[in-house]
């Protein structure tokens, strides 16, 4: 039998970005692939209903249902722990381990491994939230020593919103946060269609480029044992580490 690779991918229930993007970028690499379970998830707000759809229990329900297809990997495709506080992420992997007996990981954690093995100081910030979300989001970063030197947000909090805005939305909102010539730029939400930017923004700017919903898939890669180096045209996140 062929050895296959299975990456699951926890998946916001309104998102319909990530699940064609993570596919995509998976499409190259020889033996992956990548499955999705959803949750609820309508709103990206600062109100206690917006913040209880990202309570442990319903993450885990739909975490089981990945392990039934074996996966390799368990991996939420999201961008909560932002704003919630990275220690979130952190506490949610271990639990979908000691309920699946799957390693885990997460857009979050996996993005703030790629900045910390940059020695990345200063970040541009670029998401589609409200002003509050992005405050915690700057207030986050700036307690493990990263400043926010620039940001731009669009004030939606409708999550399956954030899959309509325009790529020259997103360009022009790179462009801006890049004058302040931060040491790395993420685009945090994995309902924007920003993946596919990346590479062509990256060699406009010069400066790295980290959207959401490959960070995961760049950490989901490296947990399975398998080089990123095959995933190309998405970033040099993936060519610095193949």
């Amino acid at each position: 039998m062929t050895s296959r690779k299975l990456i699951g991918v926890l998946t916001p229930s309104s998102n319909t970005a990530l699940e064609p993007l993570t596919s995509a970028m998976v499409a190259a690499v020889p033996g992956v692939s990548a499955h999705f379970s959803r949750f609820t998830v309508t709103e990206i707000s600062m109100r206690d209903a917006s913040l209880n759809q990202f309570d442990d229990s319903k993450i885990l329900e739909a975490a089981r249902l990945l392990a039934d297809a074996r996966v390799d990997t368990i991996c939420w495709s999201g961008t909560s722990a932002s704003w919630l506080g990275f220690e979130k992420d952190q506490a949610l992997c271990a639990r979908i381990t000691e309920a699946t007996g799957i390693p885990a990981t997460t857009s979050v954690l996996a993005l703030n491994e790629l900045l910390a093995a940059q020695g990345a100081r200063t970040l541009g910030l670029v998401s589609p939230y409200v002003e509050d979300v992005q405050r915690r989001i700057v207030a986050n970063y700036a307690g493990i020593g990263i400043d926010c030197v620039a940001e731009r947000h669009l004030d939606l909090t409708v999550n399956f919103s954030f899959s309509e805005v325009e790529p020259d939305t997103l360009r022009r909102m790179l462009r801006e946060v890049a004058q302040q010539r931060p040491d790395a730029i993420t685009i945090m939400c994995t309902n924007l269609s920003g993946a596919q930017l990346v590479d062509e923004m990256e060699r406009e700017l010069g400066i790295p480029i980290y959207d959401s919903v490959a960070t995961v898939v760049w950490r989901a890669l490296k947990t399975v044992g398998v080089a990123s180096g095959a995933v190309k045209g998405w970033g040099r996140l993936f060519d610095a580490n193949a």
